[in-house]
């Protein structure tokens, strides 16, 4: 079953700060434990929304509408994601939570689902 850890952005991702050395050995090892595990498909951060564009489908039939970033609610971004194989929901719960703060600081969030 594929999981996707969502790593959700924060104001100190959207700046474009990357995380301390700790946290960076942190993830390291965590990723490397995924490796070890078998469990891991894919781990990719993203640069910050202002390097980004939405394109949005407001009227059917018609042209979409490019708007550019950066983008406000950080709330709604996404900084990040591992997207790991495992035997059951149960099992991408357990390695979501052996996941460090991704953001440091008490600011991390990440949010797992399931991949069709």
């Amino acid at each position: 079953m594929l999981f996707m850890l969502i790593v959700k952005a924060s104001k100190n991702s959207e700046t474009g700060n990357r995380p301390n050395p700790e946290l960076n050995q942190a993830m390291d090892r965590f990723n490397e434990e995924l490796i070890k595990a078998d469990v891991r498909v894919m781990a990719k951060g993203f640069h910050p929304s202002s390097n980004g564009m939405r394109i949005s489908f407001t009227k059917p039939g018609e042209k979409p509408v490019i708007t550019d970033g950066p983008f406000t609610e950080t709330k709604e971004l996404i900084a990040g994601f591992i997207l790991i194989d495992v035997a059951s929901k149960e099992e991408a719960v357990e390695w979501a939570m052996k996941m460090p703060d991704p953001q440091g600081y008490g600011e991390g969030q990440i949010e797992l689902r399931q991949v069709y």
